[in-house]
C-alpha cells in the first residue's frame, strides 16, 4: 500500500470512517441498548411488582453506557499506540486519520456529558460515575504493570473484565437510585453474568484461523491454540448461563432463559468444537457472531422480555 493511499482527507468525513472501522455504531448501539436497558428493567423487576421504569432512566443509562464503551475504545487506542504503529499501520490512528489528542478530547467531552446526565437524573449517581472512570483510568495505565500483565493473558482478562459489571452496576443504578431504593441483593447474579459475558465477547473476537493471524497481534489462538481458546470461550459461556439462570429465576423467568440461552449455547458448542477440530477460516467466522448473539440474547431474555411481559 502506498503512502498516498494511507493519507485521508481532513474533513468531518474522517470521523465517519473512524467510527465505521473502530466503533461501528450500527453494530454497537443495539447491543449497548440491550445491555443498559436490561440492567434498568431487571433492577425494576427486583424492586417489586409495582415498580415502574422512568423513560429518562433508560435514556441516561443508554447514553452513559455508549459513552463508556467509546471511552474504552479510546483507552485501547492510547495503550496500544506503539503496537499499532509497529504492527497495524492500517488502523486510523497510525495512518493519520485521527490523532490520539483528538480522541482524548472527545472522550473528555463525553465525560462532561455523562456528568451532566448523572446530575440531571440524580446527583447520587456521581460517586458511581467516578468509580467507573477511576477503573477505566487504571485500565488505560495497564494497572501500572504493563509488561508483567502482557506475559499473563489470563490475569489481563481478570483485571480488565470487572469494568463490565461496573458499567452494568451504573446502568442499574439509573433505576434504583432515583427510586430511592437500595441495590437489590439479587442483582449480583446479573453482574457476575455480565463479567463472564465480557469474557465471551473478548475471547470470541480474538479467535482466528491460522491464515488470518497477524504478526505482532496476540490473539488467544496464538497464545493458547484453538482447543484451549474454544474451551475457555465455552467455559465462560457456561458460567454466564448459570448466572443468568440464577438471576432470572428470581423474577420467574428461569425457564425462558434456559430455553433461549441453552439453544444458543448448543449452537456455540457445535461451532466451537468444529473449529477446535479443524481451525479453518470458514469455521472461525461463526465464533465472534455467536458471541454477539449470545450477549444480546442474554440481556434481552433476562431483563427486557420479563419486564415487557409483566406489563
Amino acid at each position: 500500500m502506498t503512502t498516498a493511499a494511507l493519507q485521508p482527507s481532513r474533513g468531518l468525513g474522517r470521523w465517519w470512517t473512524y467510527q465505521r472501522e473502530r466503533f461501528p455504531l450500527l453494530a454497537h448501539a443495539p447491543l449497548i441498548a440491550a445491555f443498559s436497558g436490561a440492567a434498568v428493567c431487571f433492577s425494576a423487576l427486583l424492586r417489586g411488582p409495582g415498580a415502574e421504569v422512568a423513560p429518562r432512566s433508560l435514556v441516561v443509562a443508554f447514553a452513559t453506557a455508549l459513552l463508556f464503551f467509546f471511552q474504552l475504545r479510546v483507552a485501547d487506542e492510547l495503550k496500544d499506540a506503539d503496537d499499532d504503529a509497529r504492527y497495524r499501520p492500517y488502523r486510523p490512528v497510525p495512518r493519520g486519520l485521527v490523532t490520539l489528542r483528538e480522541l482524548s478530547t472527545l472522550a473528555a467531552t463525553g465525560a462532561a456529558v455523562q456528568l451532566g446526565l448523572a446530575l440531571w437524573l440524580t446527583p447520587r449517581l456521581v460517586p458511581l460515575l467516578l468509580l467507573v472512570w477511576a477503573y477505566m483510568a487504571l485500565m488505560t495505565r495497564e494497572f501500572f504493570a504493563r509488561e508483567w500483565l502482557r506475559r499473563r493473558p489470563v490475569v489481563v482478562i481478570l483485571t480488565h473484565m470487572p469494568v463490565m459489571p461496573l458499567i452494568d452496576l451504573y446502568a442499574s443504578a439509573c433505576d434504583w437510585l432515583p427510586a430511592g431504593a437500595p441495590m437489590a441483593a439479587g442483582l449480583r447474579w446479573f453482574l457476575i453474568a455480565s463479567f463472564f459475558n465480557g469474557v465471551v465477547v473478548e475471547v470470541g473476537r480474538k479467535i482466528r484461523a491460522p491464515e488470518r493471524e497477524e504478526h505482532g497481534v496476540e490473539t488467544y489462538t496464538v497464545l493458547w491454540g484453538a482447543r484451549r481458546s474454544i474451551a475457555t470461550w465455552m467455559g465462560a459461556m457456561s458460567v454466564a448461563l448459570l448466572c443468568a439462570w440464577a438471576a432470572s429465576r428470581q423474577i420467574g423467568a428461569g425457564l425462558l432463559t434456559t430455553a433461549v440461552l441453552g439453544a444458543i449455547w448448543l449452537a456455540a458448542a457445535v461451532a466451537g468444537s468444529a473449529f477446535a477440530a479443524r481451525p479453518t477460516v470458514a469455521r472461525a467466522r461463526w465464533i465472534e457472531p455467536l458471541a454477539g448473539v449470545w450477549t444480546l440474547a442474554m440481556y434481552v431474555v433476562v431483563g427486557i422480555i420479563p419486564f415487557v411481559m409483566r406489563r
